[in-house]
């Protein structure tokens, strides 16, 4: 789950903020029923940041709340329960491309994952450094818009593919784009996530193909019948309720 995204307070009371506020969403989220945790660190002024001293300190208050590799494995829920905590390394965060390298050198609290968007200057490059470090990689591309990040992905020859996954974001709730990237695929596991009004379609489309799915006020703020979301947990309990109801109906 996206817990706050490039959200802020402007957003609304749904939007944690604080290191606190992201410890609580985290644990309600999952006891709704989510698997992993994606985080955007932030300083105390709210902007985003890669610094070593913003994220690993969340990094360790999230784990110290039994979330993260400290309680079970990369990928999801381990044999000790533990859920995978996921950082994004982006423009957002660090606009300059060797900035972003210097920043992930310099953690000393490592995340699980790492969200790289691959229609971003230096991806491949930096996706090798995460995996250096030990950093399993969300390979981020958009679906059905430009051609070319997927393509970019499509090109990197993924050497270890059980610490890579493709997190796609298809343009709309049209099957056929999906259906024809599951089939162009090298042997990774794909997860399927949509923004705002796309979010909950491109939910169903995840159920349909059996793909992983994202949800979380940083991709979407309205519940499928358009009420205001009034947190993480009830956006995943939500698509909970929605991916059983779909797999049911496809059976």
């Amino acid at each position: 789950m996206s817990l706050n995204g490039s959200r802020n307070a402007a957003d609304g009371p749904a939007v944690p903020m604080s290191p606190e506020d992201l410890v609580d969403a985290a644990r309600a989220a999952v006891a709704a029923g989510g698997r992993e945790v994606l985080v955007h660190a932030r300083t105390p002024c709210g902007r985003e940041s890669l610094s070593p001293r913003v994220v690993g300190p969340l990094l360790e208050a999230l784990r110290d709340a039994g979330l993260g590799a400290g309680a079970g494995v990369r990928g999801g829920p381990g044999p000790g329960g533990g859920v995978a905590v996921s950082a994004p390394v982006s423009v957002g965060s660090e606009p300059d491309r060797a900035g972003r390298s210097a920043r992930v050198r310099s953690w000393t609290v490592l995340p699980d994952r790492a969200v790289v968007r691959f229609a971003e200057p230096g991806a491949r490059e930096l996706a090798e450094e995460l995996l250096e470090r030990g950093v399993a990689v969300d390979a981020e591309v958009a679906v059905g818009g430009s051609p070319e990040p997927l393509a970019r992905f499509l090109a990197w020859p993924v050497r270890d593919p059980a610490r890579v996954r493709l997190v796609a974001e298809p343009a709309s709730a049209d099957p056929g784009p999906v259906a024809e990237l599951l089939r162009r695929l090298p042997p990774v596991p794909v997860l399927l996530f949509g923004r705002g009004p796309a979010a909950w379609p491109v939910l169903g489309l995840a159920a349909r193909y059996g793909t992983g799915a994202r949800i979380g006020v940083g991709d979407v703020l309205h519940l499928p019948d358009g009420r205001a979301a009034r947190s993480n947990a009830e956006l995943v309990a939500a698509a909970v309720r929605a991916r059983e109801v779909t797999s049911a109906g496809s059976r």
